[in-house]
């Protein structure tokens, strides 16, 4: 009886542990930029200035921005759909997934964070 479970237990937690995704990688854009084999394919937080704001939307009708985030030395593209929430200049933070090389139909878009959320400071 006690070894059904504790067998029960360790199911359990097992589960559990496979359920809870890998915590994202805190980087600068410069880190990223500077390894981007390391970050590649990676979660990623990172924060910076929005610089090079751009909305639009696709051929299909959706919503879509991009921008640049700055750390002040060098700058990462950040893609997400929907409407952008901060202006050029506003502090950000970003989480995503970093790709080094992402190809998107005909297009081909190198060194990009897609980005699962986007809070301004």
């Amino acid at each position: 009886m006690r070894l059904r479970a504790t067998l029960a237990l360790a199911v359990a937690l097992r589960l559990v542990l496979t359920a809870i995704p890998a915590s994202a990688l805190s980087a600068s854009p410069t880190e990223i930029l500077t390894n981007p084999d390391r970050y590649d394919g990676q979660a990623v937080t990172i924060r910076g200035t929005v610089t090079n704001l751009r909305e639009t939307v696709s051929r299909r009708g959706n919503p879509y921005y991009t921008f640049d985030l700055s750390d002040g030395t060098r700058a990462i593209k950040v893609f997400s759909f929907g409407k952008a929430p901060c202006k050029i200049g506003q502090a950000a933070t970003v989480d995503g997934t970093f790709e080094k090389v992402k190809r998107q139909g005909r297009y081909t878009f190198y060194n990009e964070v897609e980005a699962a959320s986007v809070s301004c400071r």
